[in-house]
């Protein structure tokens, strides 16, 4: 087990789209969810747009089928067996719910290359529809966070939460990806040893661009899957040779090192992108 911890987004960051906007345009409830979408939060809209589907007939199976069917690069899924085959720890923090997720990654096969998921909670009930909620009852109480964040999910707490699980002593360095306007509260909780990685042109992007100077760890924008993979290895790389000349003392490396073979062969990293408005 390394001492990399990487946290990805879910919609539009592992997968190429929004889940919710992706199955209702597939299953042709655009319209409904359109009339609906202004006159309840999001969270509560889905729900109801899952009674929807099961009182017309449409069975788990088939909305399964649909969720397997989102696009996705595919250097991604290399990316993601990769970083977990040379030890590292994957979670996810998603505003899409359980549901899609446990299901979209059990059929790419990658489910259990992540030790924790945090989403909205969404299940299938006894009368086999899906019940979507949300992640912090806002309804009760709110989060408190004053960055855009919706009322139902602040994930800058749940990184909080997740940093403070992390000993200090295993000395953990971070590296989050995600696009959208929430991501960008929990990229402000990551050091100056940590890593960022944000969609370029997207929501996040955009936040960080009108102050980079508040994001205290490294900034390396992504456009697609394929720069995804090789900015994510890169970094890993990064961190693993940084980490272990820390145990290799000036006198070992005189004496087993030699410029005609070096220990690491990897193309150099460049370096954090210049983030402007």
């Amino acid at each position: 087990m390394s001492n990399i911890v990487i946290v990805f987004d879910f919609d539009k960051t592992i997968i190429d789209c929004d889940s919710d906007n992706w199955l209702i345009d597939e299953l042709g409830f655009t319209d409904l969810f359109n009339h609906l979408l202004p006159t309840m939060p999001w969270n509560s809209v889905m729900d109801r747009m899952m009674m929807e589907f099961h009182s017309h007939g449409i069975t788990i199976q088939e909305i399964e089928k649909v969720l397997h069917r989102v696009p996705i690069h595919p250097r991604i899924i290399p990316a993601i067996k990769s970083a977990y085959a040379l030890g590292c720890d994957l979670r996810i923090v998603s505003d899409a719910n359980m549901f899609y997720i446990e299901t979209i990654l059990k059929h790419l096969g990658i489910k259990e290359c992540f030790s924790e998921i945090n989403s909205n909670p969404g299940y299938v009930n006894q009368e086999g529809r899906v019940r979507i909620s949300p992640y912090h009852d806002f309804n009760k109480t709110s989060h408190g966070c004053t960055n855009p964040c919706p009322p139902n999910m602040c994930k800058g707490l749940i990184i909080d939460r997740i940093q403070n699980t992390v000993s200090e002593v295993d000395n953990k360095r971070f590296i989050y990806l995600g696009d959208g306007a929430g991501d960008y509260c929990p990229i402000l909780r990551f050091r100056e040893r940590d890593f960022v990685m944000p969609r370029k042109n997207f929501p996040v992007w955009d936040l960080i661009c009108k102050d980079p100077s508040l994001v205290k760890a490294e900034i390396h924008g992504w456009s697609d899957g394929q720069e995804f993979e090789q900015v994510l290895m890169k970094l890993i790389n990064k961190i693993m040779i940084e980490e272990n000349a820390k145990f290799i003392s000036t006198d070992c490396m005189l004496q087993s090192l030699s410029t005609s073979t070096p220990v690491f062969e990897f193309e150099t990293l460049p370096k954090a992108l210049s983030v402007r408005p």
